[in-house]
């Protein structure tokens, strides 16, 4: 059930989106969660790759809310400088980032609007999710990804952040204690609960990771599972599961290195055996014939790793990703 009275009747789209069907684009080029630069590029390149006409050809109105400011009144630029980059030591800097992030979505949701964030790496998934399960407490989640995203702070092997997204959102080992990150609390962000995440693409997840997704039941469709069933009976399964007969908002979160890197070799952590192109397209197709999908974030998209093309090929594929979550179908 969406909290809150909705100001006009929901498109045909979505049961969560309001008419005329609008979608918030909000930039947010983070690169701190994580070791290497380039992917504060991300949102740029996805919008000149034609991202908003290609939306507004698909009947979107298409509020492009550009790039936020990620380091405004944070004061912590100067002081943390020196910090290992994409280390734990970033907390306060990465926290206040998903926190202005956080703002933004929010706001757009309680507006009826579809909530599209452009990364960034996946650290802004803090962000995005907190938003969308402010506005909309229900929210389940679809985390496309080869990575499983659920380290603790206690148990990271790398202590990069966009690798503990989920731990913040579902406060495991009282992530949301960790410095820069006390806001979840004090905005009583709900806590995502492990009934209501489903990973697709997983094929390269750590110990402690693992131990968590065991221990809490949390669905997950490695590429093992896809392989076996199919990428149409496995998205049968994730979206039974999280819809269980009932209507329940969705947010998908989608990191481009679920894809291989064949098709989408410009992303910081490239696992071979991924996404085939299909597969990827299939995930996004039906989402969107779902009739629920609210909120989403396109991340890990980082043109300056490749050349020859290989940037063009991923920002391309991210581009028509979207697209195709957003109701954009070959017939």
């Amino acid at each position: 059930m969406v909290s809150g009275p909705r100001p006009l009747p929901p498109t045909t789209f979505s049961h969560y989106v309001t008419e005329p069907r609008e979608v918030a684009v909000i930039g947010a080029p983070l690169a701190d969660g994580q070791p290497l630069l380039g992917v504060d590029r991300g949102p740029t390149f996805i919008r000149n790759r034609g991202l908003v006409r290609r939306l507004q050809q698909d009947a979107w109105v298409v509020e492009d809310l550009g790039d936020l400011d990620l380091e405004r009144r944070s004061g912590l630029q100067g002081e943390l400088a020196d910090a290992a980059h994409g280390s734990q030591k970033r907390a306060e800097l990465v926290g206040h980032a998903n926190h202005i992030l956080y703002e933004a979505a929010h706001a757009n949701a309680d507006q009826g609007k579809l909530v599209l964030a452009l990364g960034g790496d996946h650290s802004i998934g803090v962000g995005s999710v907190a938003g969308a399960l402010k506005a909309r407490p229900e929210t389940a989640v679809i985390w496309v990804d080869a990575h499983a995203d659920i380290n603790s702070p206690q148990i990271s092997e790398t202590g990069h952040l966009h690798g503990m997204v989920l731990s913040f959102l579902m406060d495991l080992d009282k992530a949301r204690a960790m410095q820069g990150f006390h806001w979840l609390n004090e905005e009583n962000v709900p806590r995502l609960l492990p009934t209501r995440l489903a990973y697709v693409g997983l094929r390269d997840v750590d110990a402690g990771e693992k131990a968590f997704i065991r221990s809490l039941g949390i669905k997950a469709y490695s590429m093992h599972e896809v392989d076996k069933h199919g990428i149409g009976k496995v998205m049968e399964m994730v979206l039974d599961h999280l819809l269980d007969r009932s209507e329940r908002p969705l947010h998908l979160s989608f990191d481009i290195d679920a894809v291989d890197p064949l098709y989408a070799p410009s992303t910081g952590t490239r696992v071979a055996g991924g996404l085939s192109y299909r597969e990827a397209y299939y995930i996004c197709e039906e989402v969107a014939h779902s009739g629920c999908l609210a909120s989403m974030d396109l991340v890990e998209v980082n043109p300056s790793l490749t050349m020859a093309g290989g940037d063009e090929r991923t920002v391309d594929m991210a581009v028509g990703l979207i697209s195709s979550a957003l109701g954009n179908s070959i017939i």
